[in-house]
């Protein structure tokens, strides 16, 4: 039984289960021929990615706030601003990330698909 002080970070299994999420998006990334133009815009080394996503995350759902704290006025769209990021590229995004929740299977799987689809939206409004 959930109380109201839980976030979507608790419901969908904390830091843990963000990283997880992290981990099989930029697994699926590297290895999915599919998003290989998504792949291309990213350094070699994904390692600072998979730990600043998953930070995003973990905050973003109401899990502790530490990516905000260390990037003190920033937001997901500033942060992406200089890269052209196409319609298709935004596609990659939210389809990778959508598989990678399935993936993952948190135990809240209707919030876990909102998620998904917010993320998905939140890709989407970065193309141009």
């Amino acid at each position: 039984m959930s109380t109201a002080t839980e976030t979507p970070f608790d419901l969908l299994g904390g830091r843990d289960t963000m990283q997880a999420i992290v981990d099989r998006f930029y697994d699926l990334m590297d290895s999915d021929p599919a998003y290989a133009e998504l792949r291309a815009m990213h350094a070699p080394d994904l390692t600072k990615m998979r730990r600043s996503l998953a930070g995003f995350l973990t905050a973003w759902a109401g899990g502790p706030r530490d990516w905000f704290e260390e990037n003190p006025g920033k937001c997901m769209m500033s942060a992406h601003d200089p890269f052209a990021i196409s319609p298709a590229i935004a596609g990659q995004w939210a389809e990778a990330m959508r598989r990678a929740i399935a993936d993952v299977a948190p135990a809240n799987a209707a919030l876990a698909a909102q998620m998904g689809e917010i993320l998905a939206k939140m890709a989407q409004g970065m193309a141009r």
